[in-house]
């Protein structure tokens, strides 16, 4: 896995020079744009971007009008404004639209340094879960519809006598179907099944029973 990038994005050359020399000290790889147009058209680092440090004006398009573009394009990546043209309203716009904080120039440097981290966790964290979530739904895709069928009365708390009148099936092959349910899913009990398909928003209603 690559390691979390941190984007500069400023079209002051002395600023995104020394703002990526501070990052560095992080440890983190850094890279740097004159644009907001110019990370546009870099899908490599839009992808592998864990926090993007952006300043307000910008010729071309501003750091609002990019962070409207990304939200478009769905790339949700904590934003971290940095401009020393920030009023009320522009702060609050910025945030309501899912900007992860407003810096104000000049500021404090060991304040952006904590909120990157935090923000590269943060994106670490989302990434992750929807690896978790992307997996699940494979493992779930895997199931025939026979199984899945099954699967809904377990999710339920069907016993096996219900599901297979419901069904129409015998309790053997009822068995046999929780039991590849339970393999594919990967899990070791009625508990975990019912927790693995919730967390992700699973839901189907089974036959019901007499």
């Amino acid at each position: 896995m690559d390691d979390p990038l941190v984007c500069v994005v400023d079209d002051d050359d002395a600023v995104r020079l020394s703002t990526s020399l501070l990052i560095e000290t992080l440890g983190l790889p850094v890279r740097s744009f004159a644009s907001a147009l110019e990370i546009l058209a870099d899908d490599e680092t839009l992808r592998r971007a864990h926090c993007l440090v952006l300043d307000v004006r910008m010729p071309g398009l501003s750091g609002m009008g990019l962070q409207e573009r990304l939200a478009r394009l769905g790339h949700d990546l904590p934003i971290i404004f940095v401009s020393a043209h920030g009023d009320v309203p522009m702060v609050a716009r910025a945030m309501r639209d899912g900007a992860f904080d407003f810096l104000q120039k000049p500021f404090n440097e060991q304040a952006l340094l904590d909120r990157i981290q935090e923000a590269v966790q943060l994106a670490a964290a989302q990434r992750a879960a929807r690896a978790r979530l992307a997996e699940i739904q494979a493992r779930i895709a895997s199931l025939t519809t026979r199984e899945s069928e099954v699967m809904a009365g377990m999710v339920a708390g069907r016993l096996n006598k219900q599901i297979a009148e419901d069904l129409g099936i015998s309790m053997k092959t009822v068995e046999q179907h929780r039991s590849r349910v339970m393999e594919k899913l990967q899990v070791d009990s009625l508990a975990e099944l019912v927790r693995l398909v919730v967390s992700i928003g699973w839901s189907a209603e089974p036959k019901s029973g007499p």
